[in-house]
């Protein structure tokens, strides 16, 4: 074999090495879209299908219920620096209303009137109008591109997108559990942005298992102010309370 023949063949299984580690890399980061080792998933229609019926089963199922709620902003930037925290009592009948009652607040007046008042508003508005909203083939496209645990349960990961751009609407990922076929987590962007003095935000919700239903456990969302700020607001949904005996049965 010629110098230069040996000088090809080790280049050529260079780059297979190459190749080779940045699969692994990713191998390690990106879980690719399969329930088993030999078993392939489901195709996006069918996950999403069941996500969408099973919603509609829990949700008629779930009963009236209550929890305290944390609220806390936290503002760093033009012209100064700013804090605020609400502590609220949410009753809900399980469907389609929900009441607000406000145990304390302090901190920002300006970020307490400006912020957390519009955005207990904006929970209401979206509650009553669900179907402008919900997470289903009439407001979104679904695409399948991976899989992961999460606390010890399968969930395939979506990526979603808006079919129109609304504020209430969102593009990014979901996590479906493969069990149970209900979000476990969104990490995503409003698919329309509020206010022009915004130049983005990040959302990251998780959901927690109460009983047979899938209920938000925590938020935190980062948004970027044009002028320079940060305001990072999170909420501690709490515990929850169920008011009938049949959701208590479930939920314990």
């Amino acid at each position: 074999m010629s110098w230069q023949g040996s000088r090809s063949g080790l280049r050529t299984r260079f780059l297979r090495l190459c190749l080779l580690l940045i699969l692994i890399a990713l191998g390690r980061t990106f879980v690719p879209a399969q329930q088993g080792d030999d078993s392939p998933a489901p195709r996006v229609a069918v996950i999403v299908q069941q996500m969408v019926v099973r919603n509609k089963e829990r949700s008629q199922q779930l009963g009236p219920y209550t929890s305290r709620r944390h609220y806390h902003i936290d503002y760093r930037g033009f012209p100064h620096a700013a804090e605020a925290d609400m502590v609220v009592d949410v009753t809900r009948d399980g469907r389609s209303s929900e009441s607000f009652q406000i145990v304390s607040q302090s901190g920002s007046h300006l970020l307490i009137d400006h912020v957390f008042t519009k955005l207990l508003e904006t929970e209401k508005n979206a509650l009553a109008k669900q179907a402008d909203n919900e997470l289903s083939p009439a407001n979104y496209d679904f695409t399948l591109v991976g899989q992961e645990q999460i606390e010890g349960r399968q969930a395939y990961i979506l990526h979603v997108e808006p079919k129109v751009s609304q504020p209430l609407l969102y593009r990014g990922k979901i996590w479906v559990d493969a069990l149970d076929c209900a979000v476990v987590k969104v990490e995503a962007q409003p698919a329309k942005n509020p206010s022009f003095w915004i130049r983005g935000t990040e959302i990251h919700h998780v959901y927690g298992k109460v009983g047979n239903f899938w209920l938000p456990r925590s938020n935190r969302s980062e948004t970027k102010v044009r002028l320079g700020g940060t305001a990072v607001l999170t909420i501690d949904y709490g515990s929850y309370h169920f008011l009938s005996s049949t959701a208590s049965a479930q939920s314990e």
